[in-house]
């Protein structure tokens, strides 16, 4: 961060992608909770990946036993939640692998879930997966960066109060 960064405020917070994949519009997701943004504003990633990764320094709110979704709260503050496929809960942790517990301190690109995305589509399901900022509306610039293979660490997603 430049000095007038610091000055102005002008860099902005990021979220960074959790998988490998292609970065998309959160409005191509078929399932309007998450397409429609109703838990927030976001991205979805197409992965090409088997893990699901820490996309900023943040504590583990929630890592549900199934290993579908996690939601993380960000140490600035963003309230994040990883979504991996479309109703993949009823999986019932079948082809995932958490690897993090509820209040895990965890750094940007720690391992969170390990998953079976093969396994998983053959199974039927959509493994598109939704990032998205539950708390989008306390943030008075909300960037995202998609049409683009990423990688994880690449930012995804900017942020400014």
């Amino acid at each position: 961060m430049g000095f007038l960064d610091k000055l102005f405020g002008t860099s902005e917070l990021e979220i960074c992608a959790p998988v490998a994949g292609k970065a998309v519009p959160v409005k191509e997701v078929s399932d309007p909770t998450f397409g429609e943004e109703i838990m927030g504003k976001g991205i979805a990633i197409r992965p090409t990946g088997n893990q699901i990764v820490a996309p900023c320094d943040c504590t583990v709110d929630l890592a549900f036993d199934t290993g579908h979704a996690v939601s993380l709260i960000a140490d600035f503050g963003a309230e994040i939640l990883i979504h991996v496929g479309l109703e993949t809960v009823s999986l019932k942790g079948e082809h995932f692998s958490v690897k993090v517990k509820n209040g895990d301190k965890v750094k940007k690109g720690d391992v969170l879930i390990e998953f079976d995305r093969e396994a998983i589509a053959a199974a039927g399901f959509d493994t598109i997966t939704p990032i998205v900022v539950c708390n989008s509306s306390e943030y008075a610039t909300f960037n995202t960066y998609v049409d683009k293979d990423v990688n994880p660490g690449d930012k995804i997603i900017g942020l400014k109060k």
